[in-house]
């Protein structure tokens, strides 16, 4: 069954699984079982999508090493599909640790003064599901109010490659150099680019495409005040702005810290 490939990166004969593995105490297994379903499905949630796309699904027939299980599932084109695993896989790893290499395994606890072979929480995911799930989820084409059409991917902004591009409005009278300037103050802290061949529209609809989340335009204005106009890639709204505060701003909202955050 896992090496039939078919729905696009959803199954492969090759793939990359991310897991971790929890060491607790036994009897406290399904305590940190729930904890570890709550956690994993928020910071699923902090991807900004739809809670609506993702839900548990518990397994009633469970593998004969654990005492309970479920998996977090998503949304995909093709419907409701596994994303993630969690299992409480008791003390079933350690224990054949043990029985093929001859070697004790135990945990020493000193709260209890007493050794133990700990039990297992595992969480694991999918890294292509996971990839494939954004993928679709960011990916829309949109009708605009006048009629026009445009594609925009609408990545986490942690997750975006680019996270911001500079824009001269024209290339002349030294706005395109005002631009390289501004992404010579920020590139060391964030992937930047720039560009000037085409009307600024064109340029927005390029950068939609591929998910950067802010387009940071160098115009007349700029010259004389040190101000720009930001743009959002999702509402295509705009702002002005100093140059100055453009690091914090992109830092409070593309870093992936501002992402990690969430989970505190």
């Amino acid at each position: 069954n896992e090496i039939v490939a078919r729905q696009f990166i959803f199954r492969m004969r090759e793939f990359e699984q991310m897991e971790m593995q929890f060491f607790v105490r036994p009897g406290t297994e399904m305590t940190w079982y729930d904890y570890w379903k709550s956690t994993r499905m928020n910071w699923h949630h902090t991807l900004g999508f739809d809670v609506k796309k993702h839900q548990f699904h518990d397994h009633l027939k469970l593998a004969h090493y654990a005492n309970a299980a479920c998996d977090i599932e998503f949304e995909f084109p093709f419907g409701f599909k596994e994303l993630e695993g969690i299992h409480s896989r008791t003390d079933f790893d350690l224990k054949k640790h043990e029985a093929y290499s001859g070697k004790k395994l135990q945990y020493f606890d000193p709260e209890l003064n007493e050794s133990y072979v700990p039990y297992v929480v595992e969480t694991s995911i999918g890294l292509d599901r996971l990839f494939l799930a954004v993928l679709s989820e960011a990916y829309k084409e949109q009708i605009l109010p006048d009629g026009s059409q445009r594609v925009v991917l609408a990545l986490p902004f942690a997750l975006a490659p680019i996270k911001a591009a500079v824009l001269p409005l024209v290339n002349k009278d030294g706005l395109a150099e005002k631009a390289e300037e501004i992404v010579n103050a920020l590139k060391y802290d964030f992937v930047i680019r720039t560009e000037a061949k085409d009307a600024i529209g064109k340029r927005y609809r390029r950068h939609d495409a591929i998910g950067t989340p802010f387009c940071i335009t160098v115009d007349y204005e700029t010259m004389e005040n040190q101000t720009v106009t930001i743009r959002h890639r999702d509402t295509m709204e705009q702002h002005r702005m100093p140059i100055a505060d453009l690091k914090a701003y992109l830092d409070t909202h593309v870093g992936l810290t501002s992402l990690l955050n969430k989970l505190a």
